[in-house]
């Protein structure tokens, strides 16, 4: 009697639905590896319709009837493409990491802060998985932990050394972020730290540049001290938007890639940038930046003179 009340239900809810909706499930679905009941799905489409459908649409296209003209556009999420989360970049995210983009919404943009239920946010995340095809045939990725930060009570070193692998090493200001320092510090720093003499910088290296994404548009990367951060600017949200990358854009993982001091160095680098939005400080240093000396590369050893320049 039970089975045939619940298959009267999910039908009566297929009548309803609107056009567009995923169809009425009628039977568990694997997402990720585990085995969703129908029921939890049918449950998971009346939150989604609560609190997300006016943005990401009936059919999680992103096409909602409040989507028109908010920017960035709600997420298409049928792409199965995520950017922020505690796993290598381009992996699918744990639940965790869904519920706490729910729970805690993305600075800067129209998805705000929901305060759903805990017995309803299971139900919600499954139904929100189940537009994404990747979702029935691979699963969540490795949690990239978190590790201790060896900097705690040494600010002044980890900003200098943060500065450093920013400019010098990681080189985030060569093509994506801007630069913060002087030209001649970032030829400095990356003759520190990679024996490279720098023969050339973009001619905007204080400006970020647009790359292509995973989402069907162009991606401007933050310039630190004006956007605020997608995923959240504390210490530890920096240090996990480091270390996993963004989903989908131009931002790798650097976890493994770069030492955990060195990771922790940068968001203590970007966090201190991002203290700076708003404040006289950033007009200081902008200022700073604009009346700088000229810079010119040291000129190439006379061996070397008739060599074609590399970066």
């Amino acid at each position: 009697m039970r089975r045939a009340a619940l298959l009267v239900a999910l039908l009566g809810a297929a009548c309803s639905r609107p056009a567009g909706s995923p169809p009425a499930f009628t039977a568990p679905v694997t997402l990720g590896g585990r085995a969703v009941p129908a029921a939890a799905l049918e449950h998971g489409r009346t939150v989604y319709t609560q609190y997300c459908r006016s943005c990401h649409g009936d059919g999680g296209d992103g096409k909602g009837t409040a989507a028109a003209g908010l920017v960035p556009p709600p997420r298409d999420l049928r792409l199965g493409v995520y950017k922020f989360a505690a796993v290598s970049a381009g992996q699918l995210p744990r639940d965790a990491d869904l519920a706490r983009t729910i729970r805690e919404g993305l600075h800067g943009t129209a998805m705000q802060a929901w305060q759903v239920p805990e017995t309803e946010l299971d139900d919600l995340i499954q139904y929100v998985k189940s537009f994404a095809a990747r979702w029935r045939s691979e699963t969540a990725g490795e949690e990239l932990a978190i590790s201790a930060d060896p900097w705690a009570g040494r600010d002044g070193e980890a900003l200098a050394r943060g500065a450093r692998v920013y400019h010098g090493l990681a080189q985030c200001a060569v093509a994506c972020h801007p630069a913060y320092v002087t030209r001649a510090e970032i030829a400095a720093f990356t003759k520190e730290l990679t024996g490279i003499d720098l023969r050339e910088l973009r001619a905007d290296i204080y400006q970020p540049v647009a790359k292509d994404s995973d989402y069907g548009f162009k991606i401007l990367p933050p310039d630190f001290t004006f956007n605020p951060l997608r995923g959240g600017d504390t210490l530890a949200d920096v240090y996990r938007a480091i270390a996993s990358g963004i989903g989908g854009t131009a931002m790798p993982t650097w976890k493994n890639v770069l030492p955990e001091t060195d990771l922790w160095a940068l968001a203590h680098y970007v966090r201190s940038l991002v203290d700076l939005r708003d404040r006289p400080e950033a007009a200081a240093l902008a200022a700073r930046l604009r009346d700088q000396p000229p810079w010119a590369p040291p000129p190439l050893p006379a061996a070397d003179a008739g060599a074609p320049a590399a970066r």
